[in-house]
């Protein structure tokens, strides 16, 4: 796969010593403090259980806040947040998995949020080209709440440092968590 040179096709997200819900993501020259799911990272990832997936992930598409400034992404598609979006978090659920419509009695993630986590969010192919029913959902790389505290299992990182990387992203892009 080529890529502009100038764009970043894949980066590490590796685990910080003594710190399970804390990482480094590892971009280029970037180096970048992370927040992690409090349980650390797990090869073995289970729907609720606070860990953070090991493995290769594509960036599959990002969303964005349309009330808000548009971020540049670089070569990842992004769509705009609708009001009524939701990610159904539900094994037993068809839908698991999946962006859905709210208001869905089987789905349990609403996306528009108060807070500015998903002003900026990518979704990552954790679980969703190749689905497994209760092997983990809803796995997103976001903005991180402040002091970087754990996440539900996704990869965060501050506003500042996603305004440095995202624009850097290639299309096709990967995270490499573990």
């Amino acid at each position: 796969m080529r890529h502009d040179s100038h764009r970043l096709a894949t980066f590490r997200v590796l685990p910080r010593a003594g710190q399970r819900a804390r990482g480094w993501l590892v971009a280029g020259p970037l180096r970048i403090a992370c927040a992690l799911g409090p349980a650390g990272i797990t090869h073995d990832k289970r729907e609720g259980d606070g860990a953070t997936p090991a493995g290769r992930f594509r960036l599959l598409w990002g969303y964005y806040r349309a009330d808000r400034r548009r971020p540049p992404a670089g070569g990842v598609r992004l769509e705009p947040l609708r009001r009524d979006q939701g990610w159904c978090e539900n094994p037993a659920s068809g839908r698991y998995n999946r962006p859905v419509r709210l208001p869905a009695r089987d789905c349990t993630d609403r996306m528009r949020r108060d807070d500015a986590l998903y002003d900026l969010v990518f979704v990552l192919d954790h679980n969703f080209t190749r689905r497994c029913k209760g092997r983990g959902s809803a796995i997103f790389f976001h903005l991180a709440r402040p002091g970087l505290t754990p996440t539900a299992g996704c990869v965060a990182i501050s506003a500042a440092d996603m305004r440095k990387l995202a624009p850097r992203l290639a299309r096709g892009a990967e995270m490499w968590i573990g």
